[in-house]
C-alpha cells in the first residue's frame, strides 16, 4: 500500500515505478484519490493507492470518511506485505505522519520510507533533511540507511524501491 499526505506523489510514484504514464490518475489538486484503488500488478500482487491525508480539495464529510477507511485497511488487511510511506523531502513529519508511523509500528507492519520529490532539493540540503526526518522518527525505530530518495522526474530511487518491494513480496 502507498501512504502519505495529499499531493506527496503517491499516484505519480506508482505510475513511474510501473513505467506507465496514466495507469493511476494523477492531479495537481489535493484529494484526487478518494478511495482505495487496487492495481493488479501480476497474478500475485496488488498495489494499493490510498487517499492522502492532510489538506484535500473535497468536502469535510468526504475527507472525514477517509481516515477510518485507511486505518481499517492498514490494521486488518492480512495480506498487506508492506506500506510504502511517502514523505515530501521538503517537509518534516508532523502530527498525522507521526501518528501513522506509530500506528503501523504498533501493528508490526513493514514500512518502506520514501522521500519524494528528491530532485527539488540540492545535495547539501538532503543530508540536513534526512537527519531531521530520522531524528523525528528515531523513537519509532526508523533506520536512516533504509530511507529511499525518489524522483519521478529523474527516476532516482526507482531500482532501490523495486529491490525493497521484491524483498517484501518475493519474485513474481
Amino acid at each position: 500500500a502507498f501512504l502519505g499526505r495529499s499531493n506527496v506523489g503517491k499516484s505519480t510514484l506508482i505510475n513511474n515505478l510501473l513505467g506507465r504514464k496514466k495507469l493511476v490518475r494523477t492531479s495537481s489538486r489535493p484529494g484526487c484519490t478518494r478511495a482505495l484503488n487496487f492495481f493488479l500488478i501480476n497474478q500475485c500482487w496488488n498495489f494499493v493507492d490510498l487517499p492522502g491525508f492532510g489538506y484535500a480539495a473535497v468536502s469535510k464529510d468526504i475527507k472525514a470518511s477517509w481516515g477510518p477507511l485507511v486505518l481499517d485497511y492498514l490494521a486488518r488487511r492480512e495480506s498487506l506485505a508492506a506500506v510504502v510511506f511517502l514523505q515530501d523531502s521538503r517537509r518534516l513529519p508532523a502530527g498525522e505522519e507521526l501518528f501513522l508511523w506509530e500506528f503501523l509500528r504498533e501493528r508490526g507492519r513493514r514500512v518502506i520510507p520514501v522521500m519524494t520529490k528528491a530532485d527539488k532539493l540540492k545535495r547539501g540540503e538532503r543530508s540536513r533533511q534526512l537527519k531531521l526526518f530520522t531524528d523525528a522518527l528515531a523513537p519509532l525505530g526508523v533506520d536512516p540507511g533504509g530511507v529511499i530518495w525518489y524522483s519521478a522526474l529523474t527516476r532516482e530511487g526507482r531500482d532501490q524501491l523495486w529491490d525493497q518491494l521484491l524483498a517484501c513480496l518475493g519474485e513474481p
